[in-house]
């Protein structure tokens, strides 16, 4: 079957995980020509190969060819099997630069997934494992992805540039995903954070929460931030400390902003409260840019309305980041699938920046390589 579909053509490393992501998903093949072809150092990145080989472990029968300068992809996807693996990330990426495509392919496996990860759990770049805790999780449980073994669990703390982090990740498989409808935010009603340090004094983490709650007490006074220092062969192999915060609103949306220190011997050293003031700030702005989903988990939204039942979804969201708007034309190229996008400017009901409600009509994705019980 999949064979039979005419295959994409792409030029360029942008985008990858959601052009393959997309691409297992729909059972299109995709080649990825010109990655990186005109580099000092050509070619497919360490980072980017072993999120190959992490999607080669999580299918079955996918065929992959890379040329031997490594700027040509070709990927032919096989079935999701899913069951329990384990995968070493590379420690230029965060864990959640694998973890945010898992989380896209996990509900649609033919074994529940249960899969070790290594790597560094917290960095500047990708979004770290708590934030996608606290916020991806129940998202996915809005579309009905739920029970006992939906787990994401920090076993160990890893930061840049040594890693030696470890998280443990378990999602059931669904045979079909429930239509949302998220029009309204509602108000924020608390804050809950989380301030860790490893391998630095622990008094690093109070001193972050106390800069983060003054600038946050001024506007909520249920803000209660956890603090984690991991010692020993839990706290990885280089020293860092930084800050994660969700805000609640009052009929279940998440929102989310962190910081992290630099690493260790890159870019000057960051005093602990200026990071948790940054923090605060960062999270004031997303809350101001509103919308049911924040601006990390858009594109995750988008993609499980467009593979839910044959039937309206509505999402509001706050101003649509790059990857979205990026994201919307590749859904566009592999389901065939157009949103329809309203602009709701900010008024009396709406507080904050301009928002968008984004509406489509899913393609009635029904996951076959689940297991008939």
């Amino acid at each position: 079957m999949a064979s039979q579909a005419h295959s994409l053509s792409y030029s360029g490393c942008n985008f990858l995980r959601q052009r393959l992501v997309l691409s297992t998903l729909s059972g299109r093949p995709v080649k990825i020509r010109k990655i990186r072809a005109r580099d000092d150092n050509p070619g497919l990145r360490d980072f980017e190969a072993s999120f190959i080989r992490l999607l080669d472990k999580v299918t079955n029968g996918s065929r992959i060819e890379i040329n031997q300068t490594g700027t040509t992809l070709y990927y032919q996807p096989g079935l999701l099997y899913g069951g329990s693996m384990e995968h070493d990330c590379s420690v230029l990426r965060g864990i959640g630069y694998y973890l945010e495509s898992l989380l896209c392919l996990a509900p649609f496996m033919k074994h529940p997934l249960r899969i070790v990860l290594r790597g560094v759990t917290n960095d500047q770049v990708d979004p770290s494992v708590d934030v996608l805790k606290a916020t991806a999780l129940p998202l996915l449980k809005q579309f009905g992805i739920d029970s006992e073994s939906f787990e994401l669990k920090v076993v160990r703390r890893g930061m840049p540039p040594g890693g030696g982090g470890e998280v443990f990740f378990s999602c059931p498989v669904r045979k079909v995903l429930k239509p949302i409808q998220l029009i309204d935010p509602g108000k924020i009603k608390r804050i809950r954070g989380m301030a860790y340090s490893v391998r630095v004094s622990p008094q690093m983490a109070n001193r972050i929460v106390d800069s983060a709650r003054s600038i946050l007490n001024k506007f909520i006074p249920d803000i209660y931030i956890y603090t984690d220092h991991m010692k020993g062969i839990n706290s990885g192999k280089s020293p860092g400390f930084g800050l994660s915060l969700v805000a609640e609103t009052t009929n279940g949306t998440f929102l989310s902003a962190e910081l992290a220190s630099n690493p260790q011997g890159q870019g000057a050293a960051m005093l602990p409260e200026d990071l948790g003031r940054n923090c605060a700030r960062l999270l004031l702005e997303e809350i101001y840019r509103g919308g049911c989903v924040d601006s990390t988990n858009q594109s995750l939204a988008l993609l499980l309305m467009t593979l839910g039942q044959q039937d309206v979804s509505k999402v509001l969201l706050g101003p649509l980041s790059p990857y979205t708007i990026e994201f919307l034309r590749h859904l566009k190229s592999f389901f065939q699938i157009m949103f329809k996008i309203e602009t709701k400017p900010c008024g009396e009901e709406l507080k904050g920046g301009d928002k968008v409600l984004m509406t489509c009509v899913g393609i009635g994705f029904s996951n076959l390589s689940k297991t008939l019980k």
